[in-house]
C-alpha cells in the first residue's frame, strides 16, 4: 500500500462529533430544558415579546413619518408662497410647521420643519426664534445642513454678533467642502472677518477661492476683493 498523501484530510472522527456524543448533547440539552421548563419558556416569551415590539414600533414611526410627511406638504405649500403666518400656524385645518416640528419631533419630516421654520423667521426679521429652530436642525445631506449653519450665521450677523456668525460659517465651510456652495460660505466669514477689522483672515479666505475653488461663481469677486484688501496693506 503507498504512503497517505500530507495533504489527505484527517480520520473523519477528528473533523465530526460521533453520533453518539451528538445524541449524548441532544439529551442533556432535553434533560435541562425539562428540569428548568419556566425558565426557557419565559426568556422565549421575551425574545419573541421585544421582536414583536420592534417591528410594531418601526410600524408606527413609518405610519406617523408618512403622516407628518403629507402635513409637511400643505405648510411648505404656504411658505413658497411667501405665506408665511399661515406656513408656521397653518390655516385652520391644516397643521403649521410648528405643529408638525412639536408633534412629530421623531420623524424626518418634523426635524425639515425646524429648517422651514427658521428660514421664515429669518424673513420675518426675527433672529432669535431663526437660531433657535435652525440650531435644532439637523442631516447628514451634502447641502441643506451646510445650509443651516450659515443662515444660523446670517442671523448673528444681523444681530451684531460677529464672532458667533464665524463660528457657523466656518461650520458651513468645513461641512462636505464642495466648488458649489462652499465659496458662498467663505465669502460670508470674509464679511464677518473684515466687520472684526481681521482683514488678514478675510484675505485668506478670498485667497482660499482663487486657489482652491477658481471654477466657481465667486472666484472673479474673491480675486477682487483679495486685491482689495492686499491694497489696503500696502
Amino acid at each position: 500500500m503507498g504512503k497517505k498523501s500530507k495533504n489527505q484530510p484527517r480520520e473523519s472522527k477528528e473533523i465530526f462529533e460521533s453520533p453518539e456524543a451528538i445524541a449524548d448533547k441532544i439529551s442533556k440539552t432535553e434533560e435541562f430544558v425539562a428540569r428548568n421548563k419556566n425558565i426557557v419558556l419565559t426568556i422565549l416569551g421575551i425574545i419573541v415579546v421585544s421582536v414583536a415590539g420592534f417591528f410594531a414600533y418601526r410600524s408606527y414611526i413609518n405610519g406617523q413619518n408618512e403622516l407628518a410627511q403629507s402635513e409637511l406638504f400643505q405648510a411648505v405649500y404656504y411658505f413658497e408662497m411667501d405665506s408665511l403666518d399661515k406656513a408656521l400656524n397653518g390655516d385652520g385645518n391644516n397643521f403649521g410647521l410648528l405643529d408638525i416640528a412639536r408633534d412629530y419631533s421623531w420623524t424626518k419630516a418634523g426635524n425639515l420643519a425646524n429648517f422651514y421654520i427658521g428660514v421664515s423667521y429669518l424673513k420675518k426679521v426675527e433672529f432669535e426664534n431663526a437660531i433657535e429652530y435652525l440650531g435644532k436642525f439637523n442631516s447628514d445631506d451634502l447641502v441643506i445642513q451646510a445650509r443651516a449653519f450659515s443662515l444660523i450665521g446670517d442671523a448673528y450677523m444681523e444681530l451684531g454678533n460677529y464672532y458667533d456668525a464665524l463660528d457657523y460659517y466656518n461650520q458651513a465651510i468645513d461641512y462636505k467642502p464642495n466648488k458649489y456652495f462652499t465659496p458662498q460660505y467663505l465669502i460670508k466669514a470674509a464679511v464677518a472677518y473684515e466687520k472684526l477689522n481681521d482683514f488678514e483672515s478675510a484675505k485668506k479666505c478670498y485667497k482660499t477661492i482663487v486657489d482652491e475653488y477658481y471654477d466657481s461663481d465667486q472666484f472673479t469677486e474673491a480675486r477682487k476683493q483679495e486685491a482689495r484688501l492686499k491694497g489696503l496693506a500696502s
